[in-house]
């Protein structure tokens, strides 16, 4: 498992490798493992991003197959929880599975990993540009926009923890629609929220990362000119592998 004493390698000129993949939706049945996986990835990056979907349905086994597989991980692990890992009401259990597994689970928090700044929310639904869904009618409706603006404004509470001078932005769900492009236009709101890059343009990011839009695109940016990438694992990457490898 990843050694949290160890001090993060640096690839060169300062330069930090974070590789980035979302969406790895283990399963009980443990048909497919990421040991071999993240053994590649510790030989390519210096850090390893998980943007949330971390699991299929929420399970307390899926976590703890995930966490067996994590020991051929030697380098930091950074990661968000996504809705998936919401789905059987065993999130807390899910996460201190992560969490003693060695991973840094961040839910509003930010760390520093070798001069990175790590800043992660899961983020939520909500709409993009003048068609977010505003807090009017139903209390249904009110309670979902209060949660996008909340985790909002979690994202921007850890921002201002950062110090570092590079800084990562760990969501799942999509700050920016050019990242969603291939999916169906009909589900974009629910696949994101403009909330998230406003917040993120009040700062200045190295890069963003997100998971959830399966068949989305890969690289975007927010208005303020802050890079995106959707790492989700089934989206193509210019590694040709399910893992982006970005330098920051």
């Amino acid at each position: 498992m990843p050694d949290l004493a160890k001090p993060v390698k640096k690839s060169g000129n300062g330069v930090i490798k974070v590789a980035a993949i979302g969406d790895l939706h283990v399963q009980e049945d443990a048909q497919t493992s990421y040991r071999d996986l993240f053994g590649e990835v510790s030989r390519e990056a210096d850090i390893l991003v998980l943007p949330g979907d971390l699991t299929n349905l929420g399970k307390p086994r899926e976590a703890e197959l995930l966490a067996e597989d994590m020991r051929a991980c030697s380098i930091p692990v950074v990661a968000v929880l996504g809705n998936h890992d919401y789905e059987s009401a065993c999130v807390e259990q899910v996460a201190g599975t992560l969490r003693q597994a060695g991973v840094h689970l961040l839910d509003g928090q930010a760390i520093e990993l070798n001069d990175v700044g790590f800043v992660g929310v899961k983020g939520f639904i909500g709409g993009f540009g003048p068609r977010m869904l505003g807090s009017f009618g139903e209390p249904a409706i009110k309670a979902m926009v209060a949660e996008s603006i909340s985790e909002a404004m979690r994202l921007e509470n850890a921002m201002r923890q950062v110090r570092a001078k590079r800084t990562v932005v760990v969501l799942h769900y999509a700050p920016i629609p050019e990242t969603l492009a291939g999916e169906p236009p009909e589900i974009f709101p629910f696949l994101g929220s403009s909330r998230l890059a406003e917040t993120i343009d009040r700062f200045k990011v190295s890069a963003v990362v997100h998971g959830h839009a399966h068949r989305g695109s890969y690289e975007g940016q927010t208005p303020g000119g802050a890079r995106v990438y959707n790492v989700a694992s089934h989206v193509t990457k210019p590694t040709g592998r399910p893992y982006a490898l970005l330098e920051i």
